[in-house]
């Protein structure tokens, strides 16, 4: 068996780690330009805010028409859907070569933490926002109930 020596190479080690650190960056970037939202990239971002007799809800839903989204609030469950179509260029002469923009269905469906009067929920599209208000159901708000002393319960009678 003959002894081999190689000759060590820094830059061929500096080049192979140069090369890892791109396919780790790479791929990072990648998953999250795809998915800043937590992995599902037809996954909807939502902010809900409370305030004493509302539920409101923004979601940007830019390139969506009003007529492809859907809203739905059964049981305390509110679900969003929405739709943006492929643009499809169907010519011989035309070729795509970068094809970044989002297309398909997307959707969002979240518990809310109190029953909702659904006859009033009111949506209103613009700017590419849905804007949700949906007013809480009437028991499910706080109320005060005044507390009778007995001696005003004796002197009534």
């Amino acid at each position: 068996m003959a002894n081999q020596i190689t000759r060590w190479n820094p830059w061929r080690d500096m080049v192979a780690m140069q090369n890892a650190m791109d396919r780790l960056f790479d791929e990072t970037w990648r998953e999250f330009g795809q998915s800043g939202d937590n992995g599902n990239s037809n996954w909807l971002a939502l902010d809900v805010h409370e305030d004493g007799d509302h539920f409101v809800v923004h979601t940007d839903l830019p390139g969506v028409k009003p007529e492809n989204i859907q809203v739905q609030v059964h049981d305390g469950l509110l679900t969003i859907e929405a739709e943006i179509p492929e643009h499809v260029i169907e010519d011989d002469k035309t070729r795509s070569l970068v094809r970044e923009r989002r297309y398909g269905r997307f959707s969002r469906s979240v518990q809310l933490p109190q029953s909702v009067d659904n006859e009033h929920v009111e949506a209103e599209y613009a700017d590419g926002v849905l804007t949700l208000t949906l007013p809480k159901a009437e028991d499910a708000k706080p109320r005060s109930i005044p507390v009778k002393s007995r001696n005003m319960i004796a002197s009534n009678n």
